[in-house]
């Protein structure tokens, strides 16, 4: 290995070898709360009223309210606070400065898109920061890889500090399928689904040809497999044998639920738009099912909040790779 390379990782901080680290979503105590906050008074807690999907740029989705201002200020803090409290510097993990980039009407719910336009945290000390900018500027310039500058790549780890599900999609086309996973999805209301994807990825046109997808949250235990089929976002359609599904099929759409899934809902395209590297999906959810009433949805969170959960003795049950 590069000597350099070498010693920047010794000295990095970070408590763990891998970026990021898995766990079952529901095993996860003490988690981080985020706060849209104004003038240094908490507003809401919308730790579970957002969306991460989008990280470059940081994007991030919001049921409109009439809370929610042209330029918003998001506190991320390990400490439980109520609306108009006013918090203390060293209450703040991170906060996290956005911008209004999109409206969106559908029916009858109104959906609003921010993009991130700065942050500054404290899960690593400003030393290992520091090395950390350089490690980023030196070795994450590689071909295939997006590189993230300086403040989106804090933005970025901030952003996973708060547990994200790992989720599968299938997608299929004259009985050709993929099979591939996303973490930058979610439902934004009782009809709607969000998902991202690389607007310049296979997996991505897949979606747009065919308009509809099976998307299935998985068992923690599928981590490993589900890790390795991050390749298939640049892979054509194959038949159904180069995949491990199950014997079972979703109700109304007949696309195949991978192996070790819990549960699936099954999606109709409604709408899209790129911002950054992205393509945004808005689709109408039209059926979902649990399929294992065991609950361990796998997660991931990142190697800083981790790292920090280790030095403030917080628990990890973190599956290694």
């Amino acid at each position: 290995m590069n000597p350099v390379k070498k010693i920047l990782e010794k000295l990095n901080g970070l408590h763990y070898r891998q970026e990021y680290l898995c766990f079952a979503k529901e095993s996860h105590t003490e988690p981080l709360h985020v706060y849209l906050v104004q003038d240094q008074h908490i507003t809401k807690d919308i730790t579970n009223q957002h969306l991460f999907t989008g990280y470059c740029p940081l994007i991030f989705v919001f049921p409109a309210d009439n809370q929610l201002t042209e330029s918003i200020q998001l506190l991320f803090s390990q400490k439980l606070l109520i609306p108009n409290e006013v918090f203390e510097q060293k209450d703040a993990l991170a906060i996290l400065e956005m911008k209004m980039i999109k409206k969106q009407v559908s029916n009858n719910s109104n959906i609003v898109y921010y993009e991130g336009s700065h942050v500054h945290h404290f899960l690593l000390n400003g030393f290992h920061q520091y090395l950390s900018s350089i490690y980023n500027g030196l070795y994450n310039k590689r071909p295939g890889n997006v590189f993230l500058h300086d403040n989106l790549y804090k933005q970025v780890q901030v952003a996973y500090a708060v547990p994200r599900i790992i989720s599968l999609i299938t997608v299929s086309n004259n009985n050709l399928f993929n099979l591939f996973p996303t973490d930058l999805h979610g439902q934004i209301d009782d009809e709607h689904y969000i998902i991202s994807l690389r607007s310049n990825g296979k997996a991505c046109k897949q979606v747009e040809a065919t308009g509809k997808v099976l998307l299935s949250r998985m068992h923690c235990d599928a981590y490993k497999t589900v890790y390795g089929l991050g390749k298939n976002h640049m892979q054509e359609l194959r038949t159904k044998e180069h995949f491990q599904f199950g014997s079972v099929s979703s109700k109304n759409l007949k696309l195949p639920i991978a192996e070790q899934a819990i549960s699936y809902q099954e999606l109709l395209l409604k709408d899209s738009f790129i911002h950054g590297i992205h393509r945004v999906f808005l689709f109408k959810i039209i059926f979902q099912q649990q399929l294992n009433a065991e609950q361990a949805t796998l997660s991931h969170i990142h190697n800083c909040y981790a790292t920090w959960r280790y030095k403030n003795k917080l628990a990890g049950n973190y599956l290694i790779r």
